[in-house]
């Protein structure tokens, strides 16, 4: 791409003057001159230098417009596909919290029947052990009966 610049045209990389007027600005874009640029002649001979670069800086902010809005309608499309990527993940950490609860449940119902099991199992053992202790209660006092039998037996025996 050529670019065409004429010493006599007012620098392009001020963005305003002092007096407020603004001024174009560089841009990677070439600037198309119209007719005859005859440097002898001086700029164009069928369009007004002024009309040229009103038009050329009406061009450049027209594409920078256009920039600005495809800038911002990207933004927007990446603010909805992470709203969504969001909403996804939310979803689907509740749904796995949901089946971690549900196995968590599970287990706790399977510990629970197998507890219910040992429990009765302790409740049996325990009823044996009392049966077993009232038996040897009475064991221990049919004995001391018996002994005391005896001690009475042998003092009355000459």
């Amino acid at each position: 791409m050529d670019y065409f610049f004429d010493p006599s045209l007012p620098s392009a990389s001020r963005s305003s003057s002092r007096s407020g007027h603004e001024e174009p600005h560089m841009t990677d874009e070439p600037m198309h001159i119209i007719g005859d640029t005859d440097p002898s002649r001086g700029m164009s001979s069928s369009m007004p230098e002024s009309q040229e670069q009103h038009s050329s800086i009406d061009d450049i902010s027209r594409r920078a417009q256009e920039l600005v809005e495809k800038i911002n309608d990207s933004r927007t499309t990446d603010q909805k596909v992470l709203d969504s990527f969001q909403e996804k993940l939310v979803e689907k950490v509740t749904e796995m919290c949901q089946q971690m609860k549900d196995h968590m449940y599970t287990i706790y119902e399977e510990n629970s029947n197998e507890m219910q099991v040992k429990l009765q199992e302790l409740s049996e053992v325990l009823e044996s052990c009392t049966k077993l202790n009232s038996e040897l209660t009475e064991a221990t006092q049919a004995l001391g009966s018996l002994r005391g039998g005896l001690a009475i037996s042998e003092t009355s025996d000459p």
